[in-house]
């Protein structure tokens, strides 16, 4: 018999002696695979049933590799994530270092850190509409202006 000589499936059927929770087809393949003297119609069920299992191992294979693809891509986006991230947060690093606030070598405030986090503070605790934000954003955009003429050899 033809289905006998089939090493993926006697392979399949010890893997499946060997489980405690077998699905119902599953424990009928195990009981027409062990049957002796099997008839054309056990043969055909067997075949069937053999066809089946497979197929659901395939499937099992397919699920996991798309999961697995799935996970790939989120943390692919997620690396991506935290790498523009961490670009800002070096570009806010970069504006304290450009205000001459923050040592270039060291990566250490050049004043108290207490002084600097009050002042921080009291940057954020000023109100949009305040005067002295306009001021302070023109005298910002005319350092990065410069900064920018610098790097650009102008």
């Amino acid at each position: 018999m033809a289905i006998d000589k089939d090493e993926w499936l006697k392979d399949r059927i010890h893997y499946l002696q060997g489980i405690k929770n077998k699905t119902e087809p599953q424990e009928l393949l195990v009981l027409l695979y062990e049957k002796q003297d099997r008839s054309a119609q056990d043969e055909k069920n067997l075949a069937a049933l053999a066809k089946l299992e497979k197929a659901s191992v395939k499937l099992a294979k397919d699920k996991a590799a798309v999961f697995n693809a799935i996970n790939a891509q989120k943390k692919a986006q997620a690396q991506v994530e935290r790498k523009a991230r961490t670009h800002e947060l070096c570009n806010a690093a970069g504006l304290l270092i450009l205000a001459g606030l923050v040592d270039t070598k060291t990566g250490k405030p050049t004043i108290d850190k207490d002084e600097l986090l009050g002042a921080l503070l009291g940057l954020a605790n000023v109100p949009k509409e305040d005067q002295r934000r306009a001021e302070w954003k023109r005298a910002g955009a005319a350092l990065l202006a410069e900064q920018e003429k610098t790097k650009s050899g102008g």
